[in-house]
């Protein structure tokens, strides 16, 4: 049996891209219906864009109603998850990475601009004797709650907290928590102001 496994792996390989690259509503239809299979949640209404990629997907929970962009990719893996919420739009090009033991929320509601990167990991990098390379990963965890727009090339680090309703303007690395309604900016993200709430 083991002599098989990776013809298995290499023939599952070449249907998830042939998948991942139909196009049009035959494209959409076939991606959705795909991942409802793979996944652990029975979402609808989600349009799911040509050259998208997504790791792990029984771990991985969708909401409904949502948009995921061209060539999104989004990584879980055997001891991590990631919850995505309902009427969510991901642009072109966002990763959402929580491989090894990480673990990413995203709630109902959230805009993401492209070239977005979410991480819940990160290299460690302690000890100055030995490459980092092999220092192996940290885990930690990103929430981003409900009603949040996070703009164009941002970048999310783990053990970050986006509360409700926030803005994280273009361009922001986000290295701490952002408190609801507030509109962040810059590297390292800093207030700039807050939301009228009314």
């Amino acid at each position: 049996m083991n002599i098989f496994l990776p013809i298995i792996r290499e023939l599952k390989d070449w249907i998830e891209f042939f998948i991942r690259n139909i196009p049009g509503k035959i494209g959409f239809f076939t991606r959705e219906i795909y991942l409802k299979k793979r996944s652990s949640y029975r979402f609808k209404n989600n349009r799911f864009e040509q050259g998208i990629r997504i790791d792990y997907p029984r771990n991985i929970t969708f909401g409904s109603n949502s948009y995921i962009g061209i060539d999104c990719k989004i990584y879980a893996s055997e001891f991590s998850n990631i919850k995505i919420g309902s009427n969510v739009t991901f642009n072109s090009n966002v990763m959402i990475n929580a491989r090894g033991k990480g673990k990413i929320v995203i709630g109902d509601n959230v805009l993401i601009g492209p070239n977005v990167v979410l991480r819940s990991n990160n290299h460690s990098f302690k000890k100055v004797n030995e490459p980092i390379i092999s220092q192996g990963m940290t885990e930690g965890q990103i929430i981003v709650e409900d009603n949040v727009w996070i703009g164009s090339n941002c970048v999310i680090l783990p053990n970050c907290k986006i509360g409700q309703g926030a803005i994280i303007g273009a361009g922001a690395v986000v290295t701490e928590d952002v408190g609801a309604y507030c509109i962040v900016g810059g590297i390292p993200a800093r207030l700039i102001k807050r939301r009228d709430v009314g």
